[in-house]
């Protein structure tokens, strides 16, 4: 079997090429995607060329963690069946083509354990389903520990940030806050507050969720908790981070990174949507044929407006 792939040959250089899949192995099972989703966190960092060490990194590479399509074929040993729609983190299936993560591509050779079925309905809305389990990952400590305290300030709108904050909202929490300080990012808000950092004089915050990756916010964040607060890292950061001691001594402060999501958040996200109590409205902005990636990833990285690209592979020639 062949693919095309979106592959970063170098930092910001990139293009579609034809590559050739594994035979399936007994557990497998073969997903033509329908979307694939770009982040604008680790999938710009690679693009850039500035992703830090990480397992899997080097050039070539197939980007993406966000794919969704259609299974095609299975393995005997396979709990999925021909025709159901999945949503796929990433693969490892391009030879001597690193995977990192290895989702963006019109099809692909995956275990069978490690795609998650979808809700039909979810249609190209599916492509969050990982940022969405990040965020309830971070809050809900992806049902191997108690849960963590919820946000009261999320720092960020971007999608991640948001769908953090539409959480707060569907536990039935009002009392919190969101930064923004771009202004194209600053509206989309339902049932919650979005004010510049320079606005907010709140120096009492028990739990702030960082999700803008900016490495140099630490100390700012600390600065604003309560004594015994905790600042969360859920964004990815590229550069080392660092703090002044003497102020996080008085607060006692808490600094807590969270990782990336686990089935049960992916699993407990499904429920959530399915019950009606989380929604992914509106933070799709935009979309292009994957024939246009080389646009679609440009736009995705310098288009502040651009909340979240989706590539379109369903009529890829």
């Amino acid at each position: 079997m062949n693919t095309v792939a979106v592959v970063i040959d170098r930092p910001e250089h990139l293009s579609l090429s034809a590559l050739r899949l594994p035979a399936m192995e007994d557990g497998d099972v073969v997903v033509e995607v329908e979307w694939s989703g770009i982040s604008t966190g680790t999938e710009r960092l690679i693009w850039t060329g500035t992703m830090p060490m990480f397992p899997g990194m080097g050039y070539p590479l197939v980007p993406g963690y966000e794919a969704v399509g259609r299974v095609m074929a299975v393995g005997p040993a396979s709990s999925n069946w021909v025709g159901q729609r999945v949503f796929v983190p990433g693969a490892r299936c391009f030879g001597e083509v690193r995977g990192l993560f290895g989702g963006s591509a019109s099809r692909l050779v995956v275990p069978s354990a490690k795609v998650v079925p979808v809700d039909e309905k979810l249609g190209e809305q599916a492509v969050l389903l990982a940022l969405a389990a990040t965020a309830y990952h971070s809050v809900a400590g992806g049902g191997t520990s108690q849960p963590h305290t919820p946000p009261d300030l999320i720092v960020g709108h971007g999608v991640l940030g948001r769908l953090l904050a539409r959480m707060n909202v569907a536990a039935g929490l009002t009392d919190f806050t969101v930064w923004e300080t771009n202004p194209a990012r600053a509206d989309g808000a339902v049932g919650y507050t979005v004010v510049h950092p320079d606005d907010d004089k709140r120096r009492d915050y028990k739990a702030i969720y960082d999700v803008s990756g900016d490495a140099g916010l630490l100390d700012n964040l600390i600065a604003r908790l309560a004594f015994g607060g905790e600042v969360v890292l859920a964004g990815f950061y590229a550069q080392p981070l660092s703090l002044n001691f003497a102020p996080a001594f008085m607060r006692e402060a808490r600094i807590r990174v969270a990782a990336e999501w686990k089935r049960p958040d992916m699993l407990a996200v499904n429920a959530l949507l399915h019950a009606g109590r989380l929604s992914l409205d509106g933070l799709l902005t935009h979309s292009e044929p994957a024939d246009n990636a080389g646009a679609a990833y440009t736009q995705a990285f310098g288009d502040a407006g651009c909340l979240k690209m989706v590539l379109d592979w369903r009529h890829h020639a």
